[in-house]
């Protein structure tokens, strides 16, 4: 098993990739948010990978970071979804918002991705829900996940929460709530009240 790619990027295509590492040039598929985050050609990359094996292929898929990988193994863990529909997934879904979509049960962003009905969508929010916690989405940075190492933040995962809630019980969708909570930087010293006033100044400009 490959774990990791390091080396020369010295192509890029629609959904894939070539680095070269000991002479040996690595034909990867990759999402569109990882085509997006790479650096120019001719520029060293370290590509964590998954390598999918059937009787007639084998194919390397690829990602910036281990918390996109072990997403993509989680998709493609779900009957149905094979490593091309977990690749749409991921290209038309950033990491953080597909957690909150598969935490919240959103299953109409979910179906937005290409190749992905109502019916799948509902399949892996079944299956995947309880696999997120409200760590993973609330916690996580708000930045580029492939190009950022994970921040220390404190442990205010409470307030947050309490502050989701009052949001949806204003009449915000979960999915709209833990989005805006999750672009407060909340600190220990904050309040729900605080949060859930921060928040809603991030709403607003929706």
């Amino acid at each position: 098993m490959i774990a990791y790619v390091r080396g020369i990027l010295t192509d890029k295509e629609a959904d894939s990739i070539v680095v070269e590492a000991g002479q040996v040039g690595y034909g990867i598929h990759v999402p569109m948010s990882v085509l997006e985050a790479l650096p120019p050609v001719g520029e060293e990359v370290k590509i964590y990978t998954h390598m999918a094996v059937k009787e007639d292929d084998m194919s390397l898929y690829g990602f910036l970071s281990r918390e996109e990988l072990a997403m993509f193994r989680m998709l493609i863990g779900v009957n149905k979804i094979g490593p091309k529909g977990a690749m749409g997934i991921l290209s038309a879904l950033t990491l953080s918002d597909l957690r909150m979509a598969l935490f919240t049960g959103d299953v109409k962003r979910i179906a937005k991705a290409p190749g992905i009905g109502a019916r799948t969508a509902q399949r892996l929010v079944l299956e995947l829900k309880d696999r997120i916690s409200a760590d993973d989405v609330l916690m996580q940075p708000s930045g580029s996940e492939t190009a950022a190492a994970a921040q220390t933040v404190p442990d205010v995962t409470g307030t947050a929460k309490e502050a989701v809630e009052a949001l949806t019980a204003l009449g915000y969708s979960a999915f709209e709530a833990a989005k805006a909570v999750k672009k407060v930087e909340i600190t220990e010293e904050m309040s729900t009240e605080d949060v859930l006033k921060a928040s809603l100044k991030y709403l607003a400009f929706l």
